[in-house]
């Protein structure tokens, strides 16, 4: 069999698996390594010839973009593909992701399709051939990892799903609605919100609660929710016009009330970012909303 080799680099080890996972089930004929950091994944390339980087943006040690930069100058690595995934999709730093020679950019949270078609975008006839070569299809097989939240997010069965936003409103989600849901909603006092992306819909949220490991937010019901171990994107704003990202996955849904047509649900993700600055990032936030500002 044709094998290819790809490098998979980000700090989080939760990530690093989903990636392996999704280029293993979608294309046998890639064999997977992994580094945690910039700095590991240049001694690694420096021993072994990639076909394929798929890299982080923020990390310790060495970041995404500085390992790009020191790529494209080496010879060996002048054209090899280099997709950056990273939860830091804003005009800047994409455009200067593309200056620094990326081949291709996929927001974080990303769906299994949407990393395959990337890879088979920037390795075009390459990886085609060695699949064929292997008498493997290049057809996107269902995704397994999904599970659906329908039961308890449906309001009826005639409901239609709503279209999610593409960016965070700048309201509270949980102001909007009856009277008798204001009224709740103003008796918390001020209101921590936060934006929780997932690879299909952003989620419109409060904070509940919040520590190092995970954070628990609630949001109205009429929105589109997850499905457990989907990953997301946490964006809260830590002061001062600064946003931290945070990347997780979804380790519980819960009914806020215990009866079937509650508004509301409760959201728990669980952190797998190892990058001492967003850690600290969120230590200031977490700080600041003990405090009740």
């Amino acid at each position: 069999m044709v094998m290819l080799k790809a490098l998979v680099v980000d700090d989080a080890s939760f990530v690093r698996d989903l990636v392996k996972r999704t280029v293993r089930q979608r294309f046998p004929v890639i064999e997977t390594t992994d580094a945690q950091n910039g700095r590991r994944a240049q001694s690694l390339m420096s021993r072994t010839a990639f076909d394929l980087v798929l890299c982080d943006w923020e990390m310790p040690e060495m970041s995404g973009l500085e390992l790009l930069q020191w790529m494209r100058q080496q010879p060996q690595y002048e054209k090899v593909p280099f997709i950056m995934i990273t939860s830091r999709g804003d005009k800047d730093h994409v455009i200067e992701a593309v200056k620094g020679g990326v081949s291709e950019y996929l927001g974080k949270p990303f769906s299994p399709d949407g990393l395959s078609k990337k890879i088979i975008k920037v390795m075009g006839g390459k990886l085609k051939d060695a699949m064929g070569h292997s008498g493997k299809s290049m057809a996107s097989p269902a995704d397994a990892f999904t599970e659906s939240a329908e039961l308890l997010t449906r309001k009826s069965e005639s409901a239609p799903a709503p279209e999610a936003p593409e960016r965070p409103a700048p309201s509270s989600p949980l102001m909007s609605g009856s009277p008798a849901a204001q009224k709740q909603a103003a008796a918390r006092g001020a209101m921590s919100l936060a934006s929780v992306r997932f690879a299909e819909s952003t989620l419109k949220s409060v904070v509940k609660d919040i520590n190092l490991t995970e954070v628990r937010v609630i949001a109205k019901r009429d929105q589109v929710f997850p499905g457990i171990l989907d990953q997301a994107v946490v964006d809260i704003e830590t002061g001062e016009g600064q946003m931290a990202r945070l990347n997780g996955y979804v380790h519980q849904l819960q009914a806020v009330d215990k009866r079937q047509d509650t508004d509301f649900v409760s959201v728990t993700i669980h952190f797998v970012d190892e990058d001492p600055k967003k850690l600290e990032d969120l230590s200031r936030f977490i700080a600041r909303f003990r405090a009740g500002r």
